[in-house]
Protein backbone atom coordinates (compact mmCIF):
# COMPACT_ATOMS: atom_id res chain seq x y z
CA UNK A 1 0.00 0.00 0.00
CA UNK A 2 1.48 3.09 -1.11
CA UNK A 3 -0.36 7.19 -0.16
CA UNK A 4 1.42 10.32 -1.13
CA UNK A 5 3.34 10.41 2.30
CA UNK A 6 3.52 7.12 4.01
CA UNK A 7 4.10 3.60 2.19
CA UNK A 8 3.46 0.23 3.44
CA UNK A 9 5.42 -3.46 3.40
CA UNK A 10 4.50 -6.49 4.98
CA UNK A 11 7.09 -9.47 5.57
CA UNK A 12 7.00 -12.72 6.80
CA UNK A 13 9.75 -14.20 7.95
CA UNK A 14 10.92 -17.97 8.67
CA UNK A 15 8.55 -21.08 7.00
CA UNK A 16 5.81 -20.82 9.26
CA UNK A 17 5.38 -17.27 9.40
CA UNK A 18 6.61 -17.28 12.57
CA UNK A 19 7.67 -13.63 12.74
CA UNK A 20 5.09 -10.84 11.16
CA UNK A 21 7.06 -7.81 10.34
CA UNK A 22 4.92 -4.30 9.25
CA UNK A 23 6.92 -1.57 8.14
CA UNK A 24 5.63 2.15 7.33
CA UNK A 25 8.24 3.99 5.29
CA UNK A 26 8.21 7.78 4.88
CA UNK A 27 8.12 8.05 0.86
CA UNK A 28 11.32 11.00 0.12
CA UNK A 29 9.82 14.58 -0.45
CA UNK A 30 11.95 16.57 -2.70
CA UNK A 31 10.09 19.74 -1.71
CA UNK A 32 11.13 19.58 1.83
CA UNK A 33 14.55 19.23 0.99
CA UNK A 34 14.73 22.08 -1.51
CA UNK A 35 13.02 24.61 0.65
CA UNK A 36 15.61 24.02 3.49
CA UNK A 37 18.92 24.26 1.13
CA UNK A 38 16.86 27.43 -0.30
CA UNK A 39 16.34 29.14 2.96
CA UNK A 40 19.85 28.01 3.97
CA UNK A 41 20.90 29.59 0.64
CA UNK A 42 19.21 32.90 1.44
CA UNK A 43 20.57 32.87 5.37
CA UNK A 44 24.26 32.72 3.71
CA UNK A 45 23.41 35.18 0.94
CA UNK A 46 21.87 37.70 3.66
CA UNK A 47 24.70 37.44 5.90
CA UNK A 48 27.40 37.58 2.47
CA UNK A 49 25.33 40.64 1.41
CA UNK A 50 25.40 42.06 4.90
CA UNK A 51 29.10 42.10 5.33
CA UNK A 52 29.98 43.56 1.92
CA UNK A 53 27.56 46.73 2.57
CA UNK A 54 28.94 47.29 5.77
CA UNK A 55 32.10 49.32 6.29
CA UNK A 56 34.09 47.66 8.83
CA UNK A 57 33.46 44.21 6.85
CA UNK A 58 33.53 41.76 10.06
CA UNK A 59 33.63 38.51 9.42
CA UNK A 60 31.45 37.54 12.70
CA UNK A 61 28.66 37.88 10.37
CA UNK A 62 29.45 35.93 7.33
CA UNK A 63 30.47 33.05 9.70
CA UNK A 64 26.76 33.63 11.85
CA UNK A 65 25.45 33.13 8.70
CA UNK A 66 27.45 29.86 7.91
CA UNK A 67 26.38 28.26 11.58
CA UNK A 68 22.73 29.42 11.22
CA UNK A 69 22.55 27.77 7.77
CA UNK A 70 24.06 24.20 9.44
CA UNK A 71 21.85 24.11 12.09
CA UNK A 72 18.66 24.95 9.98
CA UNK A 73 19.65 21.96 8.01
CA UNK A 74 20.80 19.73 11.02
CA UNK A 75 17.69 20.56 12.74
CA UNK A 76 15.20 19.70 9.37
CA UNK A 77 17.20 16.48 8.38
CA UNK A 78 18.92 15.10 11.60
CA UNK A 79 15.52 13.86 13.81
CA UNK A 80 13.68 12.76 10.92
CA UNK A 81 11.80 9.33 11.04
CA UNK A 82 12.61 7.17 8.14
CA UNK A 83 10.49 4.62 9.03
CA UNK A 84 8.58 2.58 11.84
CA UNK A 85 8.42 -1.21 12.05
CA UNK A 86 6.09 -3.79 14.22
CA UNK A 87 7.79 -6.82 14.73
CA UNK A 88 5.52 -9.64 15.68
CA UNK A 89 6.49 -12.97 17.66
CA UNK A 90 3.25 -14.68 18.77
CA UNK A 91 5.03 -16.25 21.47
CA UNK A 92 7.73 -13.94 22.84
CA UNK A 93 5.89 -10.64 22.04
CA UNK A 94 6.01 -7.00 19.91
CA UNK A 95 9.21 -5.15 18.73
CA UNK A 96 8.58 -1.51 17.65
CA UNK A 97 11.07 -0.14 16.20
CA UNK A 98 12.00 3.60 14.95
CA UNK A 99 14.63 4.41 12.42
CA UNK A 100 16.01 7.94 12.00
CA UNK A 101 17.90 9.52 8.83
CA UNK A 102 20.84 9.68 11.41
CA UNK A 103 20.86 6.06 11.45
CA UNK A 104 19.65 5.68 14.86
CA UNK A 105 17.33 3.24 15.37
CA UNK A 106 15.63 3.05 18.66
CA UNK A 107 13.83 -0.15 19.79
CA UNK A 108 11.35 -1.10 22.23
CA UNK A 109 10.17 -4.42 23.10
CA UNK A 110 6.71 -5.28 24.66
CA UNK A 111 6.42 -9.30 25.88
CA UNK A 112 2.54 -10.87 24.73
CA UNK A 113 1.54 -11.15 28.30
CA UNK A 114 1.71 -7.60 29.35
CA UNK A 115 -0.53 -7.10 26.58
CA UNK A 116 -3.65 -6.84 27.36
CA UNK A 117 -5.29 -5.87 23.53
CA UNK A 118 -4.61 -3.73 20.81
CA UNK A 119 -6.93 -0.28 20.68
CA UNK A 120 -7.33 1.44 17.16
CA UNK A 121 -8.10 5.03 18.04
CA UNK A 122 -9.62 7.85 15.74
CA UNK A 123 -7.68 11.28 17.26
CA UNK A 124 -9.89 14.52 16.78
CA UNK A 125 -8.42 18.05 17.47
CA UNK A 126 -9.88 21.31 15.92
CA UNK A 127 -7.10 21.43 13.62
CA UNK A 128 -6.69 17.98 12.27
CA UNK A 129 -7.84 14.23 12.74
CA UNK A 130 -6.10 11.21 12.15
CA UNK A 131 -5.62 7.72 13.30
CA UNK A 132 -3.29 5.94 15.66
CA UNK A 133 -2.57 2.09 17.14
CA UNK A 134 -1.83 1.66 20.32
CA UNK A 135 -1.59 -0.87 22.91
CA UNK A 136 -3.21 -1.26 26.54
CA UNK A 137 -0.59 -2.79 28.78
CA UNK A 138 -1.06 -4.50 31.86
CA UNK A 139 0.10 -2.71 34.77
CA UNK A 140 0.37 0.43 32.75
CA UNK A 141 -1.65 3.83 33.29
CA UNK A 142 -1.37 4.73 29.95
CA UNK A 143 -1.72 3.83 26.17
CA UNK A 144 1.56 2.70 24.31
CA UNK A 145 1.66 4.03 20.88
CA UNK A 146 2.74 1.57 18.44
CA UNK A 147 3.74 3.85 15.74
CA UNK A 148 5.18 6.64 17.77
CA UNK A 149 6.42 9.75 15.15
CA UNK A 150 4.37 9.03 11.94
CA UNK A 151 0.67 9.15 11.28
CA UNK A 152 -0.28 6.97 8.21
CA UNK A 153 -4.27 6.20 7.08
CA UNK A 154 -5.92 3.65 8.71
CA UNK A 155 -6.27 1.41 5.71
CA UNK A 156 -1.74 1.01 7.21
CA UNK A 157 -2.87 0.21 10.09
CA UNK A 158 -5.96 -2.42 10.18
CA UNK A 159 -3.41 -5.21 9.03
CA UNK A 160 -1.21 -4.26 12.10
CA UNK A 161 -4.35 -4.22 14.30
CA UNK A 162 -5.41 -7.66 12.95
CA UNK A 163 -1.76 -9.22 13.57
CA UNK A 164 -1.82 -8.23 17.06
CA UNK A 165 -5.06 -8.48 17.76
CA UNK A 166 -4.15 -12.30 16.29
CA UNK A 167 -1.17 -12.29 18.31
CA UNK A 168 -2.48 -11.73 21.55
CA UNK A 169 -4.70 -14.18 21.15
CA UNK A 170 -8.19 -11.66 21.04
CA UNK A 171 -10.18 -13.33 18.26
CA UNK A 172 -13.44 -11.64 19.34
CA UNK A 173 -12.45 -7.75 18.62
CA UNK A 174 -11.01 -9.44 14.56
CA UNK A 175 -13.95 -10.88 14.01
CA UNK A 176 -16.21 -7.95 14.86
CA UNK A 177 -13.93 -5.96 12.53
CA UNK A 178 -14.77 -8.63 9.52
CA UNK A 179 -18.55 -8.92 10.39
CA UNK A 180 -18.67 -4.62 10.05
CA UNK A 181 -16.65 -4.79 6.78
Amino acid sequence: MVNRRYGYLHECKWPLEAIDMHHVVVRKSNAKGFFVYLSALIVVANAASYLFLVKDKSIIILLWGFLMSVLLVKVMFWNRVMKESVVVMPTFGVQLETHYASGRIVHRFIPIGKILKPVLLECVSPVTCYWSLSLLLHGEAELTLVLKDLRPPVKMLIPIWKALCDASDIKEFSDSWKDAN
